[in-house]
């Protein structure tokens, strides 16, 4: 029986040498047909001990030598393509950002192998099967889009050795075959040809020191008669002037302001669009109010210690305006409302949800507070610090992001006094957070100093007239100056 050229070979637990590529196999090879191997994929061939699989008459050459070998497992393996998985519902495209394996890697499964970048975060590719990368399809910051191939994985439980490495380790057998008197001897003349070198040199220093040496007298040069010094005669180019001088300085101060071109992410392009999209759809205009912070500072710092203690959350001032804001978005539903892409119709909503716009190194994002009406305080924090964290680590996804009823963006956490927010279209206004300063403000006929904040609001006057943007940005005020309405419900 005669068998074509075998893929791999993997030698069994009786096997005392290495081995290498068979070309052939010979008549003298029986297969063992046992069930269990062969719904394995695995066959089990057993040599007499006379045989030689390439029929070479040297032993040196011998593919399996069969002096040691017994059995031999040969593996058919199995591979697949692996294709751009869905990213969500409108997303048919994205970037490759990031290899983060390469080809002959081992990867386990839903093992991260690459990143896609799309127009709202980054979009982990995992394996969907353990083994090896045999193939990539696509190169970094590629466009590829869903369904299409990717890479290519051999399919194995553990990590094995490739055809490359085996043969390295194959020439690397083969030098070790050959006699070790050889590396010797050519190791040897190199020692020797060091001192000869230095020999080589020392006849042209002496050269050197006889020609420039102080007792031999100096060339002599037929005599001249004294010539006046001429300035003129040096080119232009050697006489220093005070403009060679400047148009030195202005080189340097040149060579110093480069200017480079980067490619925008597909991240940054998209909020780009979002927001020029915003200015020329919806007719904004913007109204203004300012807070004392005063009471709900004092509510924060006495009971901070206890949340985090009993609730591991750090309790800041972003619930309390969140609250407010789904108390003012009640009362006013229309600031919850948008218009419809239609533009005829408007869309009311009986539930809150809140984006809150929080800044990555790859820009901002609005991940959103689901159900925030059906939120407590601790809740509403312990939702901002997990999504702001997994903002921060790149983990965010499609899901986290999709929809929102209002947006709520604080400026005042990098140093921002006073801020026009630009909407979040299809939204109809959001809420700007700006610093707390401390002014001096006339209470009750008294001047003090007082934490103050200004707030913004920015609305979408087609569907939110000014008493209505005015009347929502009072609410907010009145609840976060007194958070005791926002405990009573009132």
């Amino acid at each position: 029986m005669q068998f074509n050229i075998l893929r791999r070979a993997i030698p069994s637990n009786s096997m005392a040498g290495s081995l290498r590529y068979c070309t052939k196999l010979t008549s003298s090879f029986s297969i063992s047909r046992d069930p269990f191997l062969i719904s394995k994929r695995k066959f089990t061939y057993e040599t007499s001990k006379t045989s030689n699989l390439n029929g070479s008459k040297n032993p040196r050459n011998i593919a399996l030598s069969s002096l040691f070998v017994k059995k031999t497992l040969i593996r058919e393996y199995v591979s697949k393509i692996v294709k751009v998985p869905s990213l969500a519902e409108s997303l048919t495209e994205g970037t490759l950002a990031k290899w983060i394996k390469n080809v002959g890697d081992f990867v386990q499964q839903d093992e991260e192998v690459a990143t896609i970048e799309t127009d709202k975060v980054d979009a982990p590719i995992n394996s969907p099967h353990s083994g090896t990368i045999i193939e990539i399809y696509a190169k970094e910051q590629d466009n590829v889009v869903v369904s299409q191939d990717l890479f290519k994985i051999e399919l194995g439980d553990t990590a094995e050795t490739s055809s490359e490495t085996v043969s390295q380790q194959e020439s690397k057998l083969e030098l070790k075959e050959e006699p070790k008197l050889e590396s010797k001897e050519e190791s040897k003349p190199e020692f020797k040809e060091e001192p000869k070198k230095e020999f080589i040199f020392e006849p042209k220093q002496e050269a050197i020191k006889e020609q420039f040496s102080p007792l031999s007298p100096p060339p002599l040069s037929p005599p001249t008669k004294p010539v006046q010094l001429e300035p003129q005669v040096q080119s232009k180019s050697e006489i220093p002037t005070s403009k060679a001088v400047k148009v030195d300085k202005v080189n340097d101060f040149i060579n110093g302001r480069e200017e480079r071109e980067v490619k925008m992410t597909r991240m940054r392009s998209r909020i780009s669009e979002r927001l020029k999209e915003a200015q020329n759809t919806a007719a904004s205009l913007t109204t203004f109010n300012e807070i004392d912070m005063s009471n709900i500072i004092e509510l924060r710092n006495t009971y901070k210690d206890a949340i985090l203690k009993k609730h591991e959350i750090k309790l800041g001032f972003m619930s309390a305006f969140v609250k407010a804001s789904v108390v003012g978005l009640q009362e006013i539903p229309s600031v919850n409302a948008s218009i419809s892409s239609t533009g005829d119709t408007i869309i009311y909503r009986d539930y809150v949800d809140i984006s809150v716009a929080v800044a990555t190194p790859k820009g901002l994002v609005t991940p959103v507070i689901r159900n925030t009406h059906l939120l407590s305080f601790l809740e509403i924090e312990k939702t901002i610090a997990d999504l702001g964290k997994k903002a921060r680590d790149g983990k965010m996804s499609i899901e986290d992001m999709a929809g929102g009823t209002f947006t709520i963006s604080n400026g005042g956490v990098y140093g921002s006094l006073l801020g026009t927010p630009i909407i979040n279209i299809p939204q109809s206004a959001i809420l700007g957070m700006h610093a707390t300063k401390e002014r001096p403000i006339a209470i009750n006929g008294k001047i003090e100093i007082r934490p103050m904040m200004y707030i913004a609001l920015t609305y979408d006057h087609r569907l939110i007239d000014g008493r209505e943007a005015v009347t929502f940005l009072k609410i907010v005020k009145e609840q976060v100056e007194d958070p005791r309405r926002l405990l009573l419900n009132i």
